[in-house]
């Protein structure tokens, strides 16, 4: 896992691959974080887990729901991104355990970005774990180790693990944003998310000031 950043604000985002508003938070968060000390934990969310069918591009729902607010959303942030044709959608747990693989490797925020814009902007497979290794090698990651851990579930139990949690903070949807005690639902604007880490900050500093002890001062 990467290294906690000294005096750095701890913020988990849950979200799922396949969720287009993930994505489309991914500017935002960059814009609210920047030039503060942050460290990001992507956390997995699967909306629709196996055996529960996912979605299919060819039904009403998905075309409708993008039309009325993905697509509007997308052109505002001036983010391309385009509703899948892959059909069924996939399920994501196999990509979450990839990720869990990333993460242990100091490249988890880079593969979920990877994942993204596999799935919403080159309309790749991400059920796929041929897909997955070709992915995670072109973030560096060891092509052969990466597979076998997929190929062996390895980091199934840590995938678990992480849904657990997901499941303790409640979470129903998703982009959802923990920060200190924020909690942000959906696409983040950006002032309110960096106001949130400013607030942690802040009590962060409260929390643990300078102080006398049993040991002297």
């Amino acid at each position: 896992m990467t290294e906690p950043t000294l005096g750095a604000v701890k913020i988990k985002i849950f979200s799922d691959y396949v969720c287009p508003f993930c994505m489309l938070a991914e500017g935002p968060i960059e814009e609210a974080t920047k030039d503060l000390p942050v460290d990001i934990e992507w956390m997995p969310f699967e909306l629709r887990a196996h055996p529960h069918p996912t979605l299919r591009p060819e039904d009403d729902y998905l075309p409708a729901i993008w039309a009325r607010a993905v697509y509007p959303m997308a052109r505002q942030l001036g983010v391309d991104i385009t509703l899948p044709t892959v059909s069924p959608q996939p399920y994501t747990h196999l990509a979450f355990e990839g990720y869990q693989y990333a993460a242990a490797h100091n490249l988890g925020t880079e593969y979920t970005h990877r994942m993204f814009k596999a799935f919403f902007q080159e309309d790749q497979d991400l059920g796929n774990p041929d897909v997955l290794e070709t992915l995670a090698t072109e973030i560096g990651l060891n092509a052969p180790a990466f597979r076998e851990a997929l190929d062996n579930r390895t980091y199934r139990t840590k995938h678990q693990e992480a849904l657990r949690e997901a499941e303790s903070h409640q979470i129903r949807s998703v982009p959802t944003i923990l920060v200190g005690s924020t909690r942000l639902e959906g696409v983040p604007d950006p002032t309110h998310l960096r106001q949130a880490i400013l607030n942690t900050q802040a009590e962060t500093a409260i929390t643990h000031g300078t102080a006398c002890s049993l040991d002297g001062c």
